[in-house]
């Protein structure tokens, strides 16, 4: 059995950007992915093969609390998610990191403060290459560096949304975008601004995803390898159950053993918890780290809904992606409670619409496919599930996976968007054009869209009510950590994507540290 120093298991925001942290420290670092590198091909740019044909879902089938099976819309590649992601790299509020009130509940406090997590935040998006303007956005924390590269442009159409939103009394701003896109020098700019980014891969890699940005330059350092294809299916520990002693991976249809000193999950809330819950053992029978009954629970994903409207003048816009409004944030619409996020999502075509019958229902004939396209301006809005116990991930003997879910806040997902839907005649805009869009959610299942996943894992102060400590380390076990969304005790509004990647980072310094190696942290004392 090899053994290393350090384990990571799944390559996407969370271990992708903590396999780039560790890698100059000469650790000896493994990487498990039980995907392989995404293809680089003609169809990573066509809607037909991404929206309708699903060719980049990953064939795993997870069953709903009535045992329905359904196929959940993820993505198992080297760099996980973020392969296929709308690269929105927004910073949760500071707010959300205390106690906050919402229409059906109270989102908890974490066990760290924005403020212990800011100088990550400041390192994720010069890691990231994220673009955007701080100042345009009230609700935005406090931050102590500008963002590393300017904002993205809108392009006229959108320029004019923002313009009429501003004219209406509201704060749109540019949004923080993860493209590695060089505007005043496109002969050398890596992204190219096409319309197929949001939901698509890239094939140039213009996209500052976690397989080009956290795992190829971990991997340009000697001391780490990558295993794709390597799918971890148990964890052993010692006798005493203190500590993870072994990874048992499947690849090629053998079973693998690999010893680490550290062992760290970041396969995704969902598979994170059930790679705990499948290793159980006499010392721990209800799964790994979960003395608690917490692992698995507290599932989130958002409470999400992407819309068009239909613009009175065409909208020719390519690159959409690059405003948002936070105005409704935290109250709005005369109401004291959070209604959520609102942010624009990627330009629709209409291959995306073949099979979503509200639309073709709802705008044929007066409308064809193609119009609807070309007139279309299309939101992403995003409201605060709460974290409840019953809303949960179960795995039985035979690895079956359950997903148990009921949605939070519906009264404030419905109030965000009557809001939008009330301001679209002083945004140039037919005033009862409002309509979902299905392009994000294939499955007639809502959960099956579990790109926002997050809560399984969740950290905590108290060992009675978390999975896992403040560092993410295990309570019950000393080297075991977790870096993916699941250690949320709470999601926010706002996309997840760069809190993963801000917390692995302060997760990785600590891990540093354990590993005997000085951090920014320990040479500034």
């Amino acid at each position: 059995m090899e053994t290393y120093d350090v384990i990571i298991v799944g390559t996407g925001a969370g271990g992708g950007t903590l396999a780039r942290h560790l890698a100059p420290s000469g650790k000896r670092i493994l990487l498990l992915e039980r995907g392989d590198w995404l293809p680089r091909e003609p169809q990573n740019w066509l809607a037909q093969d991404v929206f309708v044909d699903n060719r980049y879902v990953s064939e795993d089938t997870w069953y709903d609390e009535k045992g329905k099976p359904f196929q959940p819309q993820i993505h198992y590649f080297v760099g996980g998610a973020t392969k296929l992601y709308g690269a929105a790299l927004y910073r949760l509020r500071a707010e959300d990191f205390g106690e906050l009130r919402h229409h059906d509940g109270v989102s908890p406090a974490w066990p760290i403060t924005y403020d212990e997590l800011e100088p990550y935040y400041t390192l994720a998006e010069q890691l990231y290459e994220v673009h955007g303007a701080r100042g345009e956005d009230p609700t935005e924390p406090p931050a102590s560096a500008p963002y590393p590269l300017p904002a993205v442009s809108h392009e006229p159409r959108i320029q004019q949304l923002s313009d009429d939103l501003e004219a209406a009394g509201y704060h749109p701003f540019h949004a923080p975008c993860g493209i590695r896109l060089s505007e005043s020098n496109m002969p050398y700019s890596a992204c190219v601004r096409c319309a197929n980014c949001d939901g698509f891969p890239c094939a140039v890699h213009g996209k500052s995803d976690a397989d080009v940005l956290g795992v190829r330059p971990a991997l340009e350092h000697p001391n780490v390898e990558l295993l794709t294809n390597a799918t971890a299916v148990k964890l052993e520990t010692n006798p005493d159950g203190t500590a993870v002693t072994e990874v048992v991976v499947e690849r090629d249809g053998e079973l693998e053993r690999f010893g680490a000193d550290l062992v760290v999950l970041a396969c995704g809330a969902a598979n994170t918890a059930k790679l705990l819950l499948v290793s159980a053992t006499d010392k721990h029978p209800q799964g790994l780290a979960n003395g608690s009954d917490q692992v698995g629970r507290n599932y989130m994903f958002h409470n999400s809904q992407a819309v068009l409207a239909l613009s009175k003048d065409e909208n020719p816009t390519i690159f959409q992606k690059t405003l948002g409004l936070n105005d409704f944030y935290f109250s709005g619409n005369g109401h004291d409670y959070p209604l959520g996020n609102i942010q624009m999502v990627g330009k629709s075509q209409a291959p995306m619409f073949h099979g979503e019958k509200p639309v073709q229902t709802k705008l044929a004939p007066n409308w064809s496919l193609e119009e609807v396209a070309r007139h279309a301006i299309d939101f992403w809005l995003s409201t605060e599930d709460l974290p409840l116990p019953e809303n949960r991930v179960t795995v039985d003997g035979e690895g079956k996976l359950t997903l148990v879910y009921t949605a939070t806040n519906d009264t404030p997902k419905k109030e965000l968007y009557k809001q939008l839907h009330s301001m679209l005649g002083k945004l140039r805009m037919e005033p009862d054009s409002l309509f979902h869009r299905f392009a994000y959610m294939k499955n007639e299942i809502p959960v099956a869209g579990v790109a926002h996943q997050a809560g399984t894992c969740r950290m905590g102060a108290d060992p009675e009510t978390s999975a896992l400590n403040a560092d993410c380390r295990a309570h019950e076990l000393d080297n075991l950590y977790v870096v993916d969304t699941s250690v949320f005790p709470s999601i926010g509004a706002v996309n997840p994507a760069l809190t993963a990647m801000a917390n692995s980072l302060r997760v990785g310094d600590h891990m540093l540290e354990r590993l005997g190696v000085p951090t920014r942290a320990t040479a500034a004392a």
